[in-house]
């Protein structure tokens, strides 16, 4: 079974210490509506985050 997720949409925003939390809730909240979200420091200024959205 091939599980693939798409790229719903991606944004770079000012990193802050409590972005997780609100990745963490966005991911609890949504999962049965079959949405992932992410959020990584951006590998050229760590000032900044991406934030993506899935679909599973």
């Amino acid at each position: 079974m091939e599980s693939k997720m798409e790229v719903l949409s991606t944004v770079k925003v000012q990193y802050g210490s409590d972005l997780y939390k609100i990745v963490d809730a966005l991911n609890r909240t949504l999962k049965h509506q079959d949405l992932m979200f992410g959020l990584a420091l951006d590998k050229e200024d760590q000032n900044k985050a991406i934030f993506t959205i899935y679909r599973t």
